[in-house]
């Protein structure tokens, strides 16, 4: 096909409010390099991340929950620095490769794909891995240039807005389950269970042979259930932690991407030598925690950021054989990102948000 000079995308401009993204008509196509190809978005989901480096809520300075920030963050304001500006943001884009590099078979031009969002080091370094649309441009736009190992050719029937779904959400929650070594019948707590992760969270642990108590908003718990989740709390209980150990006593693996103040009575519920594994903080990001309770305990804690290969290529597996699911909340057109963004930050909706891209 051809391959027009200029596209449709959304660059960030600095970090700050809605007012930083600047939908544009005339941003040029990017072109493949070596080991490179271009993909043609049909979709791309929305995650934290974006909220978060547009807000420079990654920085040291900022203590409070998401959506809160820092305008002149600097390079403290991405996951791992180096965001430079204007960048198209986008970790999730799912569509078809229309052109390669060299090194890479003509024959891959016209693969359906969806992106593993971590570019890592070949010499797996990971203070060297890179994020798509935080360290170079992502999927808010009609094209964008991928490592060829990192586009992973996918066989479902799902439409290109679920499939834009997965990506970050669902492989961020296989790598807390597998950073944590879930297995068939454990008991695991999820904070967040109504999110893009949280609901990836339930039904992977399930597939996983876990039983699951899930922690959501008092209007998501009937959702929440039909992902998977055997027990159901809501946030709004006085004591959410009593409530928990109440419904199931005490669990194996807490899989949390809330903090906040939650973050210790939880900790308290996990079994001596169980996990806690987390991949977020959403209502904030500095906790308590007594080292008590860490060390008499015998508990192991996880950050998950830069999930090892195997872990993407296992969840696309799972897609394909339609073991998971996909929860998409709401789709917008790529012009309404600021109202998408919105959306997301009020939380009312039960998964992911994804951006259609595609005319």
């Amino acid at each position: 096909m051809t391959v027009p000079s200029t596209m449709r995308g959304v660059v960030l401009t600095g970090h700050g409010g809605l007012d930083k993204l600047d939908y544009r008509e005339d941003l040029p196509v990017p072109a493949p390099g070596p080991d490179e190809v271009l993909i043609e978005v049909a979709a791309c989901g929305m995650n934290n991340t974006d909220i978060n480096t547009r807000t420079g809520w990654y920085s040291k300075e900022v203590t409070g929950a998401t959506g809160v920030g820092v305008a002149d963050a600097d390079d403290d304001g991405s996951w791992g620095g180096g965001l430079a500006f204007p960048r198209v943001q986008g970790a999730d884009p799912a569509g078809r490769i229309v052109a390669v590099g060299s090194g890479v078979s003509g024959k891959r031009v016209g693969e359906r794909v969806i992106v593993d969002s971590w570019l890592r080091d070949p010499g797996g370094d990971l203070e060297k891995a890179r994020y798509l649309g935080s360290e170079l441009d992502g999927g808010y736009a009609e094209y964008v240039v991928v490592p060829s190992a990192s586009a992973t050719a996918i066989d479902t029937d799902l439409t290109d807005v679920e499939l834009a779904s997965f990506s970050c959400s669902y492989s961020t929650a296989e790598h807390m389950l597998h950073r944590a070594g879930v297995s068939a019948g454990q008991w695991v707590l999820v904070t967040g269970a109504s999110g893009g992760v949280g609901s990836g969270l339930v039904q992977l642990a399930k597939r996983r042979g876990a039983s699951v108590v899930a922690i959501a908003g008092e209007g998501k718990l009937d959702a929440v259930s039909a992902f998977g989740a055997d027990v159901v709390i809501a946030r709004q209980e006085p004591d959410v932690a009593a409530a928990v150990r109440d419904a199931v006593g005490r669990v194996d693996v807490f899989a949390d991407v809330v903090g906040g103040t939650n973050f210790a009575p939880l900790l308290e519920l996990v079994k001596r030598g169980g996990h806690y594994t987390t991949a977020g903080a959403i209502a904030g990001p500095i906790v308590d925690l007594d080292l008590r309770t860490l060390y008499l305990n015998d508990l192991t804690l996880h950050g998950a950021t830069v999930l090892p290969p195997v872990v993407f290529a296992n969840l696309v597996g799972y897609i394909e054989r339609g073991e998971i699911r996909p929860v998409v909340g709401a789709s917008y057109p790529l012009r309404e990102i600021a109202e998408a963004q919105t959306a997301f930050m009020e939380k009312q909706h039960v998964g992911a948000i994804v951006m259609e891209v595609a005319r």
